[in-house]
Formats: structure tokens, C-alpha cells, sequence
């Protein structure tokens, strides 16, 4: 329970502060006065003003805000420079940008620290082989190297997984590396239960036998070059099972919330601050494509007033945006006890 909560607080902490100091620095350097720079939300623990701008942490850590100078649609304006709403729509744009982007920044950072002092992952070792299973009848022991299955290159123990968890008690060919020999063979899979995130019980194949990851190290540029294309691997990812939901081939009962993360931030950090870290730049992509969808509240909602803005040349009347920004809270509440509703209902397959 300790390392749960000290994990979800670090993950959470690191990914709003990126988020927020993201929105913070852009609008400092727009001219935009900062009233307030707060990780988490009230009750205040800590708060300290330096300059114009206080500084504070709040007891819930689900969270932060920036709070700039006339940003805030119910608040009055008087039209001073400084004020957020006084500066052209392509310095707002980027003030609203920021923050996703520096997650974005955020994860390719991460990743890429981890391929240069950790290296990234390359392969496959067999940790443990299940006694009478199909990987022992076939002579795979413990610290083989796992090649290929179905003739598609083996990396990750994930990818392997998922290419014999389709076979259900069907044949794969499965090529390993045992000493200096290379050895092939067809194995059967067994039929085995597995829990998907949605909480659904599935069949799914197996043929016995554990992993662990194999790493190399990168240089330098390689490692930044890694960490950038696995970031964009993750956007895409992300805004591929968005559209998911939207076209309705996912199920909305794969969304987690607070409580799966924190739960699955106790699971990496137990099996490592290196996959803690993985899982951070994971849910750091997550954080910068989910903000910029098109939803009031959201990063993506300013943004959508600001092409309004564009097009009519002038800005959507003030009327317009409380309301907006109320069915924004509106589905937000709705938003929140839905994935509550999932997490508290796939609880026990974490455990």
C-alpha cells in the first residue's frame, strides 16, 4: 500500500507538473501576468508567493492549474496587456499548447534516459518454464532466447505473448537459441483463462514458460532518436483507441481512472523504477492527446474557441463560453464516476 501511494503520487506529481510548468512558461514569456501555479487541488497544504505568481500544493493530487491574468471566462476583464485575453490568438494558442507538448516532451525525455543508461529492450529470455508444459516437452529451459514465433521477430516478451495468446491450442513455431545452437520447433498451445482490462474473462494460448527482458544500450543520438519514435508510437496508440471508442469497436469499459492508475503505478514500481518510469512516459502521451480533444475544460476546448475566434474575428461571447465551460464540468463529474464505476469493477484483477 505505501509503495502504491508513493508511486501514484510521483507519477501524478511529475506528469502535472510537466503539464502545468508547460502553460506557465509560455504565458510568462506571452507577457501574461500568472496569479497562481498550484500541483494538486485544495485543501492548500503549502503556498508561498514569490514575485506575482503563488506557488502552491494542494492535498489532492489528481491534478493542477495555472491561473493566469483574465483567462477565466466568469472573471472581469479590464483589457491590461498583461491579461490573457488581451494578447492575439496565436500567442494564446500557444500558452494552451504548451502544456500538452511538454508531456509530449515529458515522455520522449524519459524513454529516452532509459535507453542510454538502461538500454532498450531487444530480447527475449526464457525465466522459468512450467513443468509438463508444451515449452519443456519441446526442450526450451530456463535462460534460452526466444527468436521468433510464426516467423515474426521476437523483442518484447509483450509481443510474443500476444502472437501465441491468439493460438489457442493451435500450432506455433517458436525458434530459440539454446548455448550457440539455434533450434525450431512446432509447439501446441494449452488453453488457458486470462482477465482483459474491461474486467472479461478470456480463453486465451500459452505455452508455459515465463520471461525477462534483454537490453543494449544506445548512444547518445540513438537513444533520443528511440525515445522520440516510441513516443509517437504511444500518440498514436492512444488517438487510435480513442477513435476506438468514438466508432464504438472498443468497449468504454476499457477507460480506467484514478484508482486503476494508482494501482498499476504500485505494480511497475514494484517490479522496478525503470518500468515505473516506462509506465510514466506511457501516461504522459496519454495526458497530451486526452487534452487536446475537443472537450470545454480541456486544453482541446480553448483550442476550439480560438478557431472560432479565427474565423469570425472576434472572440465567442462570453455568454457562450460559461455555458460551455459548464456542460465541460457537466461531463467531466459524469466522466469521473463512470471510470470509477470500471476501476472499483476490475479491481480484483490487479491484485
Amino acid at each position: 500500500m505505501i509503495t502504491t501511494v508513493l508511486a501514484t503520487v510521483f507519477v501524478l506529481g511529475v506528469l502535472v507538473f510537466f503539464h502545468e510548468l508547460g502553460h506557465f512558461l509560455v504565458a510568462k514569456r506571452a507577457g501574461i501576468r500568472v496569479h497562481r501555479f498550484s500541483l494538486g487541488f485544495p485543501p492548500t497544504v503549502f503556498s508561498k508567493k514569490w514575485g506575482e505568481t503563488e506557488y502552491a500544493i494542494g492535498l489532492i493530487p489528481l491534478g493542477g492549474y495555472v491561473k493566469m491574468a483574465g483567462d477565466n471566462p466568469a472573471e472581469e476583464t479590464k483589457g491590461e496587456p498583461w491579461e490573457f485575453m488581451s494578447k492575439p490568438v496565436w500567442k494564446r494558442f500557444l500558452v494552451i499548447i504548451a502544456g500538452p507538448f511538454m508531456n509530449f516532451v515529458l515522455a520522449v525525455m524519459v524513454l529516452s534516459g532509459l535507453y542510454f543508461f538502461r538500454g532498450q529492450e531487444v530480447k527475449v529470455y526464457v525465466s522459468s518454464v512450467e513443468q509438463n508444459s508444451p515449452a519443456e516437452n519441446a526442450g526450451i529451459v530456463e535462460g534460452d532466447q526466444i527468436l521468433s514465433v510464426n516467423g515474426i521477430r521476437i523483442t518484447t516478451f509483450n509481443r510474443m505473448a500476444l502472437i501465441i495468446e491468439e493460438k489457442v491450442e493451435e500450432p506455433v513455431v517458436v525458434s530459440w537459441q539454446h548455448a550457440d545452437q539455434i533450434l525450431t520447433d512446432t509447439i501446441v498451445t494449452y488453453a488457458d483463462y486470462a482477465r482483459t482490462v474491461s474486467g472479461d474473462t478470456i480463453i486465451v494460448g500459452k505455452i508455459g514458460i515465463g520471461g525477462r527482458r534483454g537490453y543494449e544500450t544506445l548512444g547518445f543520438f540513438a537513444s533520443i532518436s528511440a525515445g522520440f519514435d516510441k513516443s509517437v508510437l504511444y500518440v498514436r496508440l492512444v488517438a487510435s483507441f480513442v477513435w476506438g471508442l468514438i466508432t464504438r469497436q472498443i468497449d468504454a469499459r476499457e477507460i480506467g481512472g484514478p484508482i486503476i492508475i494508482s494501482k498499476l503505478a504500485g505494480v511497475t514500481a514494484r517490479d522496478g523504477f525503470d518500468i515505473l518510469m516506462e509506465f510514466l512516459a506511457l501516461l504522459s502521451v496519454n495526458l497530451a492527446v486526452l487534452n487536446i480533444l475537443p472537450i470545454p475544460v480541456f486544453d482541446g476546448g480553448h483550442l476550439l474557441f480560438l478557431f472560432a475566434e479565427k474565423i469570425k474575428g472576434s472572440p465567442v461571447s462570453l455568454k457562450t463560453r460559461i455555458l460551455a465551460q459548464q456542460i465541460g464540468i457537466a461531463f467531466i463529474l459524469l466522466l469521473v464516476i463512470f471510470v470509477t464505476f470500471n476501476d472499483i469493477s476490475r479491481w480484483n484483477m490487479f491484485r
